[in-house]
């Protein structure tokens, strides 16, 4: 039985200073975790806007283009892959986020989430779940987090071909576990996701370009928490 959808979303925010803050890049199994932030500007408003994975790449790019052009501020924020090992990526993604409201040119009164909840933050805010179907400015951030992260994995298969990366963006498909088995981890997989400690543990590193692990760093043990 198909879901009902939900209800237009009422925000208790009524200014122009409203920022919408969305992530991509929980699952992936290599790469930043990438969020944006945007606030759009009422009297330029953009035609379209939407969930970025509803979307066509080329009404993506097209989006993108006009977002930049027409927002009163946007900002990305982003945690290495190395940082997700480190803190986990539930983590990682709430200090990305922090990152882009804290970048953007604009100090924001209210920020829109979207999800089910909010970082610990400074600013008045509220998690939307769906926002990025529900609130412009959350499918405006969606989007230019999402452009930017799909490029980053297409200038990444440049870099270690044969993974399939501007294909698969890095998630765990068939094809890029295939990829790992066969020729090893990369030096930007996330070594804290099991497969990938699977990979090193029997395969090793592309290419033997083997980089040694902190003695100090320690995963935890909820790494896996609230992946998309």
């Amino acid at each position: 039985m198909p879901k009902s959808p939900l209800p237009p979303f009422e925000c208790r925010y009524t200014g122009s200073l409203l920022a919408g803050v969305d992530e991509v890049g929980r699952g992936p199994l290599i790469g930043a975790v990438v969020t944006a932030a945007v606030i759009l500007d009422p009297d330029r408003p953009i035609a379209g806007l939407a969930d970025s994975k509803k979307l066509t790449e080329k009404r993506r790019n097209a989006l993108y283009d006009q977002i930049l052009e027409h927002a009163k501020a946007w900002s990305i924020g982003r945690c290495e892959s190395h940082e997700i090992d480190r803190l986990n990526i539930y983590q990682a993604t709430m200090l990305a986020m922090e990152r882009a409201v804290s970048g953007l040119a604009v100090v924001p009164e209210y920020v829109l989430v979207d999800g089910n909840r909010c970082p610990k933050w400074r600013w008045p805010s509220e998690p939307v779940v769906k926002g990025d179907s529900r609130v412009a400015a959350i499918s405006a951030a969606s989007i230019i987090a999402k452009v930017t992260r799909d490029r980053e994995m297409e200038a990444l298969e440049a870099r270690f071909p044969g993974f399939g990366l501007a294909q698969h963006k890095g998630y765990p498909t068939p094809v890029h576990l295939e990829a790992l088995r066969r020729l090893g981890a990369t030096t930007e997989h996330r070594r804290s996701f099991r497969p990938v400690q699977e990979v090193i543990e029997t395969v090793g590193f592309y290419q033997d370009h083997v980089v040694s692990e902190p003695e100090e760093l320690q995963y935890r043990a909820d790494l896996f928490e609230d992946i998309d």
